[in-house]
């Protein structure tokens, strides 16, 4: 393991956080966490946010009567190209190559199952209680089946309540931390609406803004965001049923500061065109398949890297591809302070500095949005920011990008390259 002697690595680290706008219910009824923006984005557009002091902060949306923007391919530019092929690569290692990312992306996942992420008090006749937690099921579970059939979704749950008859009880079967728990719930009526209540909020779907990391053209996988996906309310990963990446905008800067880290604020339609699949919400990022029509439009298919491993990364200067404005990704300068040589997949194997000027005006360092900006050293794709100090928000850690290959499939690649690199 290689460090740096002299190196001081601030203790308060922040995830950077996938901003995320998400909504929860109660049976038979909507919360929403939506209102309007009064701060510098236009009247037609609306701000979330997720809660006071969350590392996940705020994504705006674009209300459902606007008409939709019509997207071009995004793509970088040939100076950022020509910028980060200058330097000599090994002949060796031309066939393991990865398409670098940087662009903005819009994330919608639906969960597997309806997950508890609150207690709902009842009014009753003789007081208010909640059946849920009364049954024993803890905010965190992830509801699969009532009475045996599959909840799949919100709707799924609503069928079953209204369904319900008077002092009948629910058979119900949870995963909790990975195992499987059956809890019997008695619904009661609630007096105010007449409805039967189960007493807990529910949430089946997330989304929000992160970054592409790579997408691979041999084999139309990519990956993005470097770490994963929790529900803001519960803090545990999100089991991903399904979802899709589609394009974002980012329309402001929030600049960061010391004990205060800054973030993007973009956007993008609910009803846009999908340009991948989300397939895996894992420790080091989200995977799935990228379009090919989308693919061909972007013009992103000359742009590939060759990839480093861990041990083939140095101190010392790099840059990161990120969109501070609108969808051009650009290049900024960093400094890598510290590699760690891992042998097994392992986050936080990186610790980086920013240091160009621009970016450091624009965002005060590292902020919410950008976790999943590609590392580039020596013209080689080295690993995704991913994580900013909260008391020196110009630094943060970053994730090898040989375990986001793993993640996404990309094995034989990999050993291939540590084969030759070996010999």
């Amino acid at each position: 393991m290689k460090i740096r002697k002299n190196l001081k690595i601030t203790v308060v680290v922040l995830l950077l956080g996938f901003l995320m706008v998400s909504s929860s219910i109660r049976t038979g009824q909507f919360v929403s966490h939506i209102w309007q923006n009064a701060g510098t984005l236009p009247n037609n557009y609306l701000r979330a946010d997720v809660a006071s002091g969350s590392p996940i902060a705020m994504v705006t949306k674009k209300r459902k009567a606007e008409s939709i923007l019509n997207y071009r391919g995004i793509h970088h530019s040939q100076a950022v190209l020509n910028q980060l092929s200058a330097t000599t690569v090994n002949a060796a290692d031309k066939d393991v190559r990865l398409i670098p990312g940087g662009q903005s992306i819009g994330v919608q996942l639906s969960t597997k199952g309806v997950l508890v992420v609150g207690y709902h008090l009842i009014a009753t006749g003789g007081g208010e209680s909640s059946p849920g937690e009364t049954a024993g099921i803890r905010v965190g579970d992830v509801i699969t089946k009532i009475n045996g059939k599959t909840m799949s979704s919100i709707t799924d749950v609503r069928h079953i309540m209204d369904g319900s008859k008077d002092g009948e009880p629910l058979q119900v079967t949870l995963i909790r931390q990975r195992s499987m728990v059956k809890k019997r719930l008695t619904p009661i009526m609630d007096t105010a609406n007449r409805q039967y209540q189960m007493g807990l909020f529910i949430r089946d779907s997330a989304s929000g803004i992160g970054t592409m990391t790579f997408y691979d053209p041999n084999t139309g996988s990519y990956g993005a965001l470097g770490h994963v996906i929790s529900d803001r309310d519960t803090g545990q990963p999100i089991m991903v049923k399904d979802g899709h990446i589609v394009r974002s905008i980012v329309q402001a800067i929030d600049r960061g500061r010391e004990g205060k880290p800054g973030e993007k604020i973009a956007f993008f339609p609910e009803n846009a065109i999908s340009i991948g699949s989300v397939s895996k919400n894992t420790p080091f990022g989200i995977f799935g398949k990228m379009e090919k029509n989308y693919m061909m439009r972007s013009g992103m298919s000359n742009a590939a890297l060759p990839i480093a491993t861990g041990d083939q990364v140095k101190e010392g200067p790099a840059k990161i591809l990120t969109v501070l404005n609108g969808n051009k990704v650009e290049a900024f300068n960093i400094r890598i302070l510290n590699s760690i040589s891992q042998k097994h997949p392992a986050t936080k194997g990186l610790v980086i500095k920013i240091t160009d000027p621009r970016l450091l005006k624009a965002t005060g360092g590292i902020i919410q949005g950008m976790s999943g900006s590609p590392i580039i050293q020596d013209g080689k794709l080295v690993g995704a920011v991913t994580h900013v100090f909260v008391n020196d928000p110009t630094s943060g850690y970053g994730v090898h990008i040989e375990w986001m290959m793993d993640e996404a499939g990309l094995h034989h690649e990999k050993q291939a390259l540590r084969k030759r690199i070996a010999s």
